[in-house]
């Protein structure tokens, strides 16, 4: 039987893997999940993913690599004359307008990172991109560092009560660490 040429398999069992993360949990995927959810043979996970935390590595890479890009343009939104304080505002409001799904399965993949050390670089690549970015418009990384934490903070608060971010309290609260 001929092989079947199908360059967007990775891909799929990628998205899948991201699925079924964001809607039933990690502790539902498994390679028989995925191969199912993304309609391909279960062989075809094994290939290109030898284990699972390969697979959460991959899935936590793409979710990060999307936002990363994001936050290299966050600096857009930090122009002349808008203060920081506003433009973080918008920004996390933008961010979690969209739905909660995508945050999910961001925390869920890293909250997974402490006890699967595979992911650990991942998570620490992007926290440290978010800080990186953010050093830029604050006195030093130590404030950066702690406005990573507060938006962290704050968007698992979004997660937790399912209520949208109050705009004063989070202008102020990212006030309070900037100074």
């Amino acid at each position: 039987m001929a092989r079947r040429y199908d360059p967007e398999r990775r891909q799929r069992i990628i998205t899948a893997a991201i699925r079924i993360v964001e809607e039933r949990g990690i502790g539902a995927l498994s390679h028989r999940s995925v191969a199912a959810e993304a309609d391909v043979p279960l062989g075809s996970t094994t290939y290109h993913f030898a284990s699972l935390d390969d697979l959460l590595v991959a899935a936590l890479e793409q979710l990060t690599g999307e936002p990363r890009a994001a936050v290299e343009s966050w600096e857009e939104e930090f122009g002349e004359g808008v203060p920081l304080t506003e433009a973080l505002t918008g920004v996390l409001e933008e961010y979690t307008s969209g739905g909660r799904g995508r945050i999910r399965v961001e925390y869920e993949l890293y909250l997974a990172a402490l006890r699967r050390p595979a992911l650990q670089p991942v998570a620490e690549a992007w926290m440290d991109s978010m800080a990186t970015v953010l050093a830029r418009h604050v006195p030093d990384m130590a404030t950066a560092r702690a406005l990573t934490a507060l938006i962290d903070g704050l968007l698992l608060r979004v997660l937790l009560t399912d209520q949208p971010l109050d705009r004063d309290e989070v202008r102020s609260a990212l006030a309070r660490i900037i100074g």
